[in-house]
């Protein structure tokens, strides 16, 4: 059966987050696939050519008043909404980010987790505002559910009431850029920051309240003065929301000299930091599925992380997991994570050996499953 599909791409952007990661690798590869005819591409009420243009930072351009035409003519939403059904009839619509657009009578929606129902308070009010207006809508016109993890497939079952049937875990991939990687492999990407190799512990995560930096913080400074100073935390992500008591803790460590925050940093430069770190840490309460661990332990590097939800279910036993709200015990952890080189040793083997088997090739194959269900 070959396929017709529109795809949303609307968490592409220059700052790709792990959902934009997981769109722009189904972005990328569906069209490829052997048994997709065609493949078209929705952002926020337009059509777009090119996904790849929405990754680009914004040209500077002309003073907005030299580029207004001479004339406008606005569409109406219903009549934009409905010519855009019409060039979707006949096509499964998937909405890889929670939500599908109006002019969508059905389709696919992926559910990354429920964190703005659950953890109302560490998300902005628009945001909520957001799923408040809009994702009943979307899931009434839903005709199958994607989750990127066992874990959260249960919990979506039991909030929105769904048949097991209609709701497919699809576990996320890693690409094959994050490997482990010699010294003179990443030496010219870590002297642009000014780290030295596998001499600090990592952490790459939005500056968001669930993430859980604030303890990761307390629990390093519990460690001794001679490991925090020989194994200096970095912290790699964007400012995020509801953090500035964060921001001021982190410029307070950072002058101590044992902390650095490099906020966002070009994607390109990732799989080097990975590869470089000797340690990395992910303390989150919550996650859907968690990649920036998954990238972690494909790149040879020693993880530790939260016990809670969908974490055990990708780290597979090769991580050191956690309650994040116990201060000494992620403090305990973290030292084993950076001084004991017989686990050491074992977690990096183990963690390779299990990120080989999540790839983005499979998680397309699996997902092409569901828009065949979803055409039943």
């Amino acid at each position: 059966m070959d396929l017709k599909l529109v795809l949303s791409v609307e968490a592409l952007s220059p700052s790709l987050t792990g959902i934009g990661r997981y769109t722009w690798e189904l972005a990328q590869r569906l069209p490829a696939h052997a048994q997709m005819q065609d493949v078209r591409f929705y952002c926020n009420g337009r059509w777009i050519e090119e996904p790849a243009r929405l990754l680009q930072a914004p040209a500077v351009s002309a003073p907005a008043q030299a580029r207004k035409p001479l004339f406008r003519i606005k569409q109406p939403r219903w009549l934009r909404d409905w010519q855009s059904s019409v060039r979707c009839k006949d096509r499964v619509f998937h909405g890889p980010n929670f939500f599908l657009p109006a002019c969508a009578e059905a389709g696919v929606a992926t559910v990354h987790d429920l964190s703005v129902f659950k953890y109302p308070e560490t998300h902005p009010q628009e945001r909520i505002r957001h799923f408040e207006r809009d994702f009943k809508d979307s899931m009434a016109r839903a005709s199958h559910l994607i989750t990127d993890s066992e874990a959260t497939r249960a919990e979506v079952m039991d909030f929105l009431s769904w048949p097991a049937e209609k709701i497919t875990a699809v576990p996320l991939g890693v690409s094959s850029k994050f490997s482990p990687a010699s010294f003179s492999t990443v030496t010219p990407i870590l002297d642009k920051y000014h780290l030295a190799y596998k001499k600090y512990a990592l952490c790459v995560s939005t500056m968001e309240p669930r993430k859980k930096i604030s303890n990761l913080l307390l629990a390093y400074e519990c460690l001794p003065l001679a490991v925090r100073e020989r194994y200096p935390l970095v912290l790699i992500g964007g400012c995020g929301w509801l953090s500035d008591e964060l921001h001021l803790k982190i410029e307070h460590l950072a002058a101590r000299g044992w902390l650095r925050y490099l906020g966002f940093v070009p994607e390109g430069d990732l799989p080097a930091l990975y590869a470089g770190a000797h340690s990395f840490i992910y303390p989150s309460i919550y996650e859907g599925f968690g990649l920036p661990v998954l990238e972690a332990m494909a790149s040879g590097v020693p993880v530790v992380a939260s016990k809670f939800t969908s974490l055990p279910e990708v780290t597979q036993g090769a991580a050191l997991l956690v309650d994040p709200e116990d201060i000494d015990a992620l403090s305990q952890a973290v030292h084993k994570n950076l001084c004991d080189e017989n686990w050491r040793a074992a977690a990096c083997t183990a963690g390779v050996s299990i990120a080989q088997g999540f790839t983005w090739s499979r998680c397309v194959d699996r997902t092409m499953d569901v828009y065949r269900k979803a055409m039943r």
